[in-house]
């Protein structure tokens, strides 16, 4: 199933899922402005095995930065990769090259030890949290909430990984819902590959060796990002017979993005999918049809003629 490992996951604390450089690459090669004289953290990611790490380690005058900082968390379990033990939690600090050589050398990072175990709910990588200017990462899929909470509450920028099914999570809508959070480029076809020594368990094809395929991953930014800006073209015309109202609420049901009518100006259900191509500038999000935000919109699972429909946001066209 699209999301089983994700679900997993958040039961069996299985966060290992390590992001391949070239989706890295594709997506933040959209946010360059924004990194000049910037401090980067890394804060879920041993710099051994972190290519988040060593994206920027390695595009570090490219972009203009002024700090990287990672943290490593203590693991007395065997990594992933080398199979050796992280027994000591450290921090690791680049601020360029010094030698000349034009590439990161080992030399030029300061690491230093940490005192705790390396999680990021820690008051010394809070320390150092506060030191960052933006935050990039692919975080633990089982803290999802907590993480994007710590964010928000250190009032950071940031360009994280998570799955599209976190857009309902009441402690996350309401930032969608306000404009304090929204989707950025995204992965290929709506999937990615993760390096993980779990099972694939994904349904769909496209297997590859060591890795695992994952349906309906996401980024997530609080960065201005012209494709937020960049508003759909709609030409379909309402007519009742192909926009049924649910059974449940005063809002018509549109099955896909590229359907919704243009002459139509009360609220619409539209698929999470939607979140995609919302610019806020042409909609206005009104709530979810889904248990768990804390507003008025906020139903059970929509129902259409006696069936219940899968998670619908409600939306508005602005005038």
């Amino acid at each position: 199933m699209a999301n089983k490992l994700l679900n997993t996951a958040k039961t069996a604390k299985k966060d290992e899922f390590y992001t391949q450089l070239s989706d890295i690459e594709n997506e933040l090669r959209h946010y360059r402005p924004h990194f000049k004289g910037k401090t980067v953290l890394c804060n879920c990611d041993d710099p051994r095995v972190s290519n988040f790490f060593k994206y920027f380690a390695l595009n570090f005058e490219i972009l203009g930065l002024k700090r990287l900082i990672a943290t490593c968390y203590k693991n007395n379990e065997p990594d992933l990769f080398s199979m050796n033990t992280c027994e000591q939690a450290v921090y690791i600090i680049y601020e360029g090259d010094k030698n000349g050589n034009k590439v990161p050398d080992p030399s030029e990072m300061e690491v230093l030890p940490l005192k705790g175990d390396g999680d990021f709910r820690s008051e010394e990588c809070i320390e150092l949290l506060k030191q960052a200017d933006i935050v990039c990462t692919n975080p633990p899929f089982s803290l999802f909430r907590e993480y994007v909470a710590q964010l928000i509450k250190y009032d950071k920028k940031f360009i994280i990984i998570g799955h599209q099914n976190a857009l309902k999570y009441k402690e996350v809508f309401p930032l969608i819902q306000e404009n304090k959070m929204w989707l950025g480029y995204g992965f290929a076809g709506g999937a990615a590959h993760f390096i993980s020594n779990y099972e694939d368990v994904a349904t769909a094809g496209d297997h590859k060796s060591g890795m695992i395929r994952v349906s309906g991953v996401v980024w997530y930014t609080n960065l201005e990002i012209q494709k937020r800006h960049e508003e759909l073209i709609l030409y379909k015309k309402f007519n009742p017979s192909d926009y049924p109202k649910y059974d449940n609420f005063d809002a018509i049901n549109v099955d896909k993005t590229t359907d919704i009518p243009c002459d139509y100006d009360g609220v619409m259900g539209v698929p999470i999918t939607f979140m995609y191509k919302y610019c806020p500038e042409q909609f206005e999000i009104v709530g979810v049809f889904n248990h768990g935000c804390d507003n008025k919109y906020d139903l059970a699972k929509p129902i259409l003629n006696g069936k219940e429909l899968y998670t619908r946001i409600a939306i508005r066209k602005k005038q």
